[in-house]
């Protein structure tokens, strides 16, 4: 299965897509490394540490069990787990891995980015979505009340090693909250990736082999492009926050406990969607195969009781924003998307009533 290569200033590593790819993982440790710490969750490790202890065995290493969820993503956690490495003597040369979904990859490489000021990282996603977007990019941090990854840092990875075959055991929800990631990258950058996700949604849901394995690899692809392009996100990489702006303020407001992230992406989708049309930069035709193909992949779970003026109010603190303006990444056509902070506010309230809408029923 195919390679990507993630280029920076500083850097250079391998996003690799293949099956049982966590066997090869001694070929991507440092030749010097002195302790292995693990990140990641009690259920992940119950279904997928036989091929990582395998690798690791007779090489000095420790668990570290970081609870989950959105709502756990904060600095006590990651204190908690640094006050562990420093119990076990970590040191310098010492490696973490982030084993799990978006959540522990982001807080994986945080911890790492900060500790002794920076150690490497290994990513190993076992989430859809960790494997098409969070753990590639170097992207790292963690939650506020007041917002999302409002604390963090870029710290790139040795390597991110996907395995398609972890996926298998994923309920069905988080599974489809990281369609919504591969769908982004298909509005934004590949109308090929859109259309096999319109055409093709009854073998994208079953997990086709050989589908599952090329919208991973498409969205990996175009995740790897825009970082070397944009590696801190100063121009193009602003593009992969299609989505993010309202959705990050909707999980937020639901205090990070009634969407998974990707359900949020949706909404945010939605509601930038309708923005597009609205504000006349997206045709009707595409607009409508936006929304449609966004449903197909529903539904997430009922925003009944959220208002837009509660959301909109919170756009001020999201990271995006600048000089007290609001970015938002709009689809311009499917395949091509623009960035803009010049949107009438009343069109932004109009297009999140409007998500706000479909995803109240």
């Amino acid at each position: 299965m195919p390679s990507f290569t993630v280029r920076t200033a500083t850097t250079q590593y391998e996003a690799i897509v293949e099956s049982n790819i966590i066997s090869k993982l001694a070929s991507f440790l440092p030749s010097k490394v002195s302790q292995i710490f693990v990140v990641t969750t009690p259920d992940v490790w119950s279904y997928h540490s036989r091929p990582l202890e395998s690798v690791l065995e007779g090489r000095k290493h420790k668990v570290l069990f970081f609870p989950g969820g959105e709502s756990n993503k904060r600095m006590s956690e990651v204190e908690a787990l640094a006050d562990q490495m420093v119990g076990a003597g970590a040191d310098r040369a010492s490696l973490v891995i982030g084993f799990g979904g978006g959540i522990v990859t982001d807080v994986a490489g945080f911890l790492a980015a900060i500790f002794l000021r920076g150690i490497p990282v290994l990513q190993i996603p076992t989430t859809l979505l960790g494997q098409v977007d969070a753990a590639v990019g170097g992207k790292t941090g963690v939650n506020l009340v007041s917002g999302k990854n409002l604390i963090g840092s870029f710290h790139q990875p040795l390597a991110v090693l996907i395995d398609p075959e972890v996926l298998r055991t994923l309920p069905e929800r988080e599974y489809r909250a990281g369609l919504y990631e591969v769908l982004k990258a298909g509005v934004i950058r590949s109308k090929e990736l859109f259309d096999l996700m319109a055409l093709r949604s009854a073998d994208v849901l079953g997990q086709h082999p050989d589908v599952l394995a090329q919208i991973i690899s498409e969205s990996v692809r175009i995740k790897c492009e825009v970082v070397t392009a944009d590696e801190k996100e100063g121009d193009l990489r602003r593009i992969l926050n299609f989505g993010h702006t309202i959705g990050h303020a909707l999980e937020a407001e639901s205090s990070y406990l009634r969407v998974l992230h990707g359900e949020a992406v949706s909404f945010g989708m939605t509601a930038a969607t309708h923005l597009a049309r609205l504000a006349g930069h997206l045709n009707e035709d595409d607009a409508n195969a936006i929304l449609k193909c966004i449903e197909i992949y529903g539904p997430i779970p009922s925003l009944e009781g959220i208002n837009a003026e509660s959301l909109l109010a919170r756009l001020g603190s999201d990271k995006k924003t600048l000089h007290g303006k609001v970015h938002f990444v709009l689809p311009t056509k499917i395949g091509e998307v623009i960035i803009t902070n010049n949107v009438d506010p009343e069109l932004i309230r109009q297009a999140t009533i409007a998500a706000l809408h479909v995803n109240s029923r």
